[in-house]
């Protein structure tokens, strides 16, 4: 079992930005981020590889975020800039495997509360 631990969540205005950080308790495969907004099914956001060869993005956040690893740390971020109102959710880190350009999770950290105000 691998548990993740998110931080870094918080309360911006738009054009601001955020870096969460997700940590696991053990060596990971790929790993991501998803957000649930209220009333709204979870998405995915973000997604990269072990070796970070290879990253995924959701086209609503291409140019704005940035996924990143540190795998010495075992260790996750999302880089967030030029937030905007609709970034509004909660943030979840997963691990698991990559499937056609998203991240199939086996795991899921507890989520993180990032707002943007307008």
């Amino acid at each position: 079992q691998v548990q993740l631990v998110e931080s870094g969540g918080g309360l911006v205005q738009a054009g601001g930005s955020l870096r969460l950080s997700c940590a696991a308790s053990a060596r990971t495969y790929a790993m991501g981020w998803f957000h649930q907004a209220p009333g709204k099914e979870r998405r995915f956001v973000a997604a990269i590889t072990w070796s970070s060869d290879s990253t995924y993005y959701v086209d609503s956040v291409k140019g704005r975020f940035t996924i990143s690893r540190d795998n010495a740390k075992n260790t996750v971020y999302l880089q967030m800039n030029s937030l905007k109102p609709e970034d509004t959710a909660v943030y979840y880190c997963a691990a698991g495997v990559l499937r056609s350009s998203s991240l199939s999770a086996y795991y899921w950290g507890q989520g993180t509360q990032v707002t943007v105000s307008s």
